[in-house]
Formats: C-alpha cells, sequence, structure tokens
C-alpha cells in the first residue's frame, strides 16, 4: 500500500504525457501527436524527422490506430472513398513481422517488376516488434516495445531460418554475442528477487533476494521462505510442494496417459487448493507465473502445462517426460515445428528485440532506408521513415492507414483482383491490387471482408488476442540495484508483475549502460486479466481494462511500485525517473487454444477442426497471413504463415496467367 504522496512519486514533473480513454485522446500537458507527426499525417507525406521510435507516453496502440477499426466494428460505411487510381501486383493489410515477410517472399518470388504495397495501421511498422530509443546525456540507449526475443531459434522452420539468413542474421553468431551481454549482470554478482506487497501479504513490504524456492535445496528453500512475509502456513506448504519425498502419487491407478489428460482439464489453482491440498495463502506467490506467456493466472492455467513448465508438486505422479519430438509435447500454442517449447534452446537477445528483424526485412526491400548492410551496422542506423512510400519503390510500406475494406472485383473465384479501402488522415481512399494477403489480427478480417462466408467469420472471429503491456522507463542511474544487489523483481499480485534492468547486449557500436551512474531503461511488464472466467472472457475483460487506462494511471503506479520496491537502495522516483514509454496492446498475443476451455484435440495435437485452420483458408485471391492462423504467438508461426499465404497467390497468379495464355 503506497505511502507516498504525488509530489513524492514526481507525478508534477515535466515528462511527456498522451492520455487516452476509451478511444477518445486528450492534451495533457503537451500535443497528442508529435509535431513531426502531425505535419506528416495533416500531408500525407512523411517530414524526414519523422522517427517514431523516439516517441514516449501511450505507444504501442496508440491513440490514432484504431479508431477507425473500432468504427468498422460498430457498423460505420465507407462508401465514400477516393480513388487513388494506383494498382499493385500485391497489398499487404498489416505491416507486423508477419506482413513484412508476406512482402518480402512475394517481391523476392513473384519477378523482378513485382510492386507490393503495405498498408499499416500504426504510425511506425514492424507490429507487435516495436524499438522504444530513449536519448539521455548523448546516450542513446533502446529496449524492446512488445515482441522480445527470437525464442529457440534453433528449433524455427527452415523457412523462417532461410528468412533470418537472407536478411543478414547469423543466427550461430547472434546467439553468442546474445549470450555475452546477457551474462554482465551475474558477472556483477546481481541476482532476482521478489517483493513481497503489504497490500497482498500482510505485515509491511519486504524486498527478498535469492531465486526463491527450488526442488532439491530443501534448506536453501526454507532459509529463503523464512525471510519473507507469508503466513506459516504458506511458508509450510510452498516447501512441501518443493520437496521431491512429499508429493504422492495424487491421482493412483491411472495411466500416464490418463493422469496428463486429467491433469489437462484441471487448473493449476485447482490443482493446489484440491489436489495437493494448499493453504489458500499460497495461491498469490505462484498466481503470476503463468502471464508471461498465456497472459492469465493459475485459475486459468492447465495443471498438465503447470507440470510442463516445471511448477511444483506433481513429483511422486511419476509422469513420463515429454519427449523432443512427440504429438504430446506439441502443447498450447508453444511448438517450432513439432518441438515442445519447453525443451529449452539458445534464445537471441537483440537490443530492440524483434523490432531489428522488422528493421532488416524493410532494408532488405527498400535498401536506402536504412543505411549499411550488416546485422550490427542496423543498430544505430536511424532508418529514414520518409523513404517508405516513395512512388520509385517495388515495395512501398504506408503508415498511418487503417484498412477497412476489401472486395473482389467480379466473384472471388474468377475475381481479377481485390479494391481496398483504408483510412488515412480522416480520409477514405482505394486502391487496385491483383492479390491481397490480410497479415492484420484474425478477429478484424470479417469487418474488412464481409463476404466471406459465416463459418469462415466466426472461425476467424473465435480466438481472443491475448491483451499485455510492456513499460520502459528511462532513469538517470541504476545504482539502486547494484545497492541492493539485483537485476530484476517478481512482485506477485502488483500492477505490474515483473521489473528488470534493461538489457546489456551489445551488437555492432550499440553500447549499453554498463556503469550504474550511467542512465538505464528498465522493463515492467503487466498482463490484465479477469480471474474466475474462462480464457477467452479474461482476456475481453483485460483489453477493456486497457484501452480504459489512463496514461497518469500507469505512470502513478509505475512510479509508486518502482519506489516501494527499490526504497532500500536508494531510490526516488521523483527524482530519478526522465521518462516512461507505455507499450499497451489490448490485442496483444495470438491465442493459443488452452485445454481447460478448448477441445483437448485443439491444444494437444493440433486437429484440422481447429478455428485457426478454418479461418485461414484461402477466399479467392485474398489469403491470411499471422500468428493468429497458427494459434501460436511465436515469431516464427508470423513468418511461416506469411510464407504459406503467398504460396497461395503465387498459385492463383499462375494459375491465371496460364488460363489467359490457353495452357494447360
Amino acid at each position: 500500500m503506497s505511502k507516498f504522496s504525488d509530489r513524492d512519486l514526481g507525478m508534477h514533473r515535466n515528462i511527456t504525457r498522451r492520455d487516452f480513454v476509451s478511444g477518445v485522446g486528450k492534451v495533457v500537458g503537451g500535443s497528442l501527436i508529435a509535431p513531426q507527426l502531425a505535419l506528416a499525417q495533416q500531408s500525407n507525406l512523411i517530414s524526414p524527422d519523422y522517427y517514431p521510435p523516439m516517441l514516449t507516453g501511450m505507444r504501442g496502440s496508440h491513440p490514432g490506430s484504431f479508431e477507425a477499426a473500432h468504427a468498422l466494428r460498430d457498423g460505420a460505411s465507407f462508401s465514400d472513398a477516393s480513388d487513388t487510381g494506383e494498382h499493385y501486383d500485391m497489398v499487404v493489410v498489416g505491416g507486423g513481422l508477419s506482413g513484412l515477410a508476406a512482402a518480402y517472399f512475394f517481391l523476392t518470388s513473384a519477378g523482378p517488376d513485382a510492386r507490393v504495397l503495405v498498408l499499416e495501421n500504426h504510425d511506425d511498422f514492424g507490429g507487435h516488434a516495436k524499438r522504444n530509443e530513449f536519448n539521455h546525456q548523448g546516450k542513446t540507449l533502446m529496449l524492446n516495445g512488445g515482441t522480445s526475443y527470437i525464442e529457440s531459434v534453433r528449433q524455427y522452420s527452415t523457412v523462417s531460418r532461410n528468412l533470418l539468413k537472407a536478411i543478414g542474421i547469423d543466427v550461430e553468431s547472434a546467439i553468442a554475442t546474445s549470450d555475452k551481454g546477457r551474462a554482465m549482470y551475474r558477472s556483477m554478482g546481481l541476482e532476482g528477487s521478489t517483493f513481497f506487497a503489504e497490500e497482498i501479504f500482510g505485515g509491511e513490504d519486504k524486498l527478498v533476494k535469492g531465486r526463491g524456492p527450488r526442488r532439491g535445496a530443501s534448506q536453501n528453500t526454507n532459509d529463503w521462505l523464512a525471510q519473507t512475509p507469508m503466513s506459516v502456513e504458506a511458508q509450510r506448504d510452498i516447501a512441501r510442494l518443493y520437496d521431491d519425498n512429499a508429493n504422492p502419487d495424487y491421482m493412483p491407478g491411472l495411466s500416464d496417459i490418463e493422469k496428463k489428460e486429467r491433469l489437462a482439464k484441471m487448473s493449476y489453482l485447482d490443482f493446489l487448493m484440491n489436489v495437493a491440498k494448499v493453504h489458500p495463502d499460497v495461491v498469490p506467490y505462484f498466481d503470476d507465473w503463468p502471464k508471461g506467456s498465456f497472459c492469465v493466472g493459475i485459475d486459468a492455467h492447465p495443471a498438465y502445462y503447470a507440470w510442463a513448465q516445471g511448477y511444483p508438486g506433481f513429483q511422486g505422479m511419476n509422469l513420463e517426460p515429454l519427449p523432443l519430438v512427440s504429438p504430446l509435447s506439441h502443447i498450447g500454442g508453444g511448438q517450432h515445428g513439432l518441438e515442445s517449447e519447453w525443451n529449452e534452446g539458445p534464445d537471441i537477445y537483440f537490443p530492440d528485440g524483434n523490432a531489428t528483424v522488422a528493421r532488416l526485412m524493410v532494408r532488405a526491400m527498400i535498401p536506402d532506408a536504412l543505411p549499411g548492410n550488416t546485422l550490427e551496422d542496423s543498430m544505430m542506423s536511424r532508418l529514414a521513415y520518409d523513404r517508405l512510400d516513395r512512388r520509385s519503390n517495388n515495395a512501398r510500406i504506408r503508415l498511418n492507414s487503417m484498412v477497412v475494406g476489401a472486395r473482389h472485383l467480379g466473384d472471388p473465384d474468377a475475381s481479377t483482383g481485390v479494391e481496398i479501402t483504408y483510412i488515412r488522415d480522416g480520409r477514405a481512399e482505394k486502391l487496385r491490387a491483383d492479390h491481397c494477403v490480410m497479415a492484420c489480427w484474425n478477429g478484424v478480417v470479417p469487418h474488412i471482408v464481409p463476404a466471406m462466408s459465416a463459418t469462415q467469420k466466426d472461425a476467424l472471429m473465435y480466438g481472443v488476442k491475448m491483451p499485455l503491456v510492456y513499460t520502459n522507463v528511462l532513469v538517470n542511474n541504476w545504482t539502486s540495484f547494484t545497492n541492493l544487489g539485483i537485476s530484476g523483481v517478481s512482485s506477485p499480485g502488483m500492477y505490474h508483475a515483473y521489473s528488470s534492468l534493461g538489457r546489456s547486449v551489445q551488437f555492432g557500436d550499440y553500447q549499453p549502460s554498463t556503469s550504474p551512474d550511467q542512465p538505464m531503461v528498465l522493463h515492467m511488464s503487466r498482463e490484465p486479466c479477469a480471474p474466475g472466467h474462462p480464457k477467452r472472457e479474461q482476456h475481453r475483460l483485460g483489453r477493456e481494462d486497457l484501452l480504459a487506462t489512463s496514461f497518469e494511471t500507469f505512470e502513478r503506479n509505475i512510479r509508486d511500485q518502482l519506489g516501494r520496491m527499490l526504497e532500500g537502495g536508494g531510490f526516488d522516483p521523483a527524482r530519478d525517473i526522465e521518462a516512461i514509454t507505455v507499450n499497451r496492446w489490448p490485442h496483444g498475443y495470438a491465442y493459443s487454444y488452452n485445454t481447460l476451455d478448448d477441445p483437448l484435440e485443439w491444444a494437444m495435437y493440433d486437429s484440422d477442426d481447429r478455428p485457426c485452420i478454418i479461418g485461414r483458408q484461402r477466399f479467392g485471391r485474398i489469403s491470411i497471413a499471422n500468428s493468429d492462423a497458427a494459434a501460436s504467438t511465436h515469431s516464427d508461426s508470423a513468418i511461416d504463415e506469411a510464407h504459406r499465404a503467398v504460396r497461395e497467390q503465387l498459385a492463383v497468379q499462375s494459375r491465371a496467367r496460364r488460363g489467359a495464355s490457353g495452357a494447360d
């Protein structure tokens, strides 16, 4: 419970604040849109000074990026669009990783004269793969504003691995560079910690250093628990859950597969309370654990997934470990090929997350937009946004353009093309394309393409994307972390579930902060949900929460939480915070099937009757590409689905060409 006044927190300080509530933007201490963005949108041209990565305040799904989409959802008509007279071989709707990959695949396959336009509703490309840049005291720092890292890259498909190679990412070299940088905080003796807030656990606020309970270390577990303000009952039962000798077989007489299927249909909360029979005070300690991957607490997280992830309490059940390649390893949307997410492999962490992948794809299509020709020299290169949408480009990327309609010219099966309507600068415009790839999220496609069948539209609307927030906070030093001996803080039950020092990885000329007296970008994460509801409903309610939350509310919670957690290290939120960027994603991770609420076969065996399969079927000259189409949250899924969608349209193009020439 906060003991700070607004002045103690620094709410009076003059930092950029863009307030946004329920689709209505208003000015709070500055322009709603940065001057260079306002100029660019008013003139439909992009100024050489236009540079969205430097913007702070409310980002992610920012003001201006989705009002037209909400109007379309609510029944607005855009039949009075002016015709630009433009015609492209391919128009891609959505400039995220899947959309950029689709544009790249088409350009490299459809012939040297192919022309592609990417229409993106945000003021920057990359979708969730956004870069946040900060400049303080002459030092440039960056961090991901969304998609975090290339996970288990050696498990990527051949298509995804080859794309990374083609745009200049040497996987093995990048792994080595990433691993070296990530070791810096450990080399300084910094470790993790957990903050126990008094309003969640009682007593007083308490920061406890160390990894926390773990199997095979009962004395360390007991010593760590004794430092916490948790009740005696909670400490006793958490210690029991981690004791390999204290957890019996809770399902004697059942086969391995029968146990796993039973666990798949109960939540980890049910397992703890009704099977392991722990004290209720245990629940707050574990409740945030699944949120980073699944955006729900343990009440909506299957016990089977919890076992696969190494959560405690299952030791006595003698469950067979998941093999590296097996249908049963292919669970929960965490797959790369047929391998399980839980089989750890090397990851690649770029300073700006997977925004590097997006930037390199743009460079591959529009070389002079990003100076240089290597991964290393791309890091500090300033991307020229005014070169993205030039008439001379074979590939064009048009930002601030929300697509609101796509209709075939004639019968879909015999159509010669697609007419696409979009909103830019408050005006409706339309153009034509021979082919179209919908690389936006599934739920908006039925509104854009109303001629689709009811069956396909229902399938596209089935999944509800998982809401999440990545908050980046620029501080003028990070001595409070080194004074405390920590690099990150888990904070069960608080507004942000996790906070940490920014990335220490160095690629090319990018120099991360290496001395505690230098500025640093802190990362904080939040996954709003609504316990007690099915997973999809929790995601809907979490989305409503994000859209109804003002920047001021975020800021107050950020300042209060950092002030309380780091107070023992000398942190002063009024003095030390220089800027805040809230990357709000109401439509965040792709929906992955959940064994609690969806048919078991959808989550565990990838059956062909899954909504993502039905929804992604080609509709004439329109194909679907996005991570939703794979029901997977991972970047390789977005790339693989783009490859499939373009392959579909290349086949349509080939048949049309052969038909026109009279060939068999």
